[in-house]
């Protein structure tokens, strides 16, 4: 979270943390089941592997997600969303509608994991 923010208003400061090209994909990654950043960087998107990183550090710094061991891979990272970020699931889910309805072309073709 930015020690100075740049107004009260809670839009604003909701953008300052999720309302990059990038993040909000990333917390649906995580609410699909993905844990690991090659399961990330895979997403259909293409993420530049420096910006993902970024991206998860910031989550995690903002209270919206947890890095934590793999039991899958040892030795490597794994991320899920906090409390805080599954309280974001019905956003994703209200603008995941809002471009099927509105946006020509548009499918709901990631499943979860």
């Amino acid at each position: 979270m930015p020690a100075k923010r740049r107004s009260p208003c809670p839009l604003a400061c909701t953008l300052d943390l999720i309302g990059d090209r990038w993040t909000i994909l990333v917390i649906r990654d995580m609410a699909l089941g993905r844990t690991h950043f090659k399961e990330f960087a895979n997403s259909p998107e293409k993420i530049a592997t420096n910006i993902l990183a970024d991206r998860l550090d910031k989550l995690v710094e903002g209270g919206l997600a947890e890095r934590y061991p793999s039991p899958e891979s040892p030795g490597r990272d794994a991320y899920r969303l906090t409390k805080k970020g599954e309280t974001l699931r019905p956003v994703l889910m209200a603008l995941a509608e809002w471009g099927l309805e509105n946006l020509p072309g548009t499918a709901a073709l990631m499943k979860a994991k």
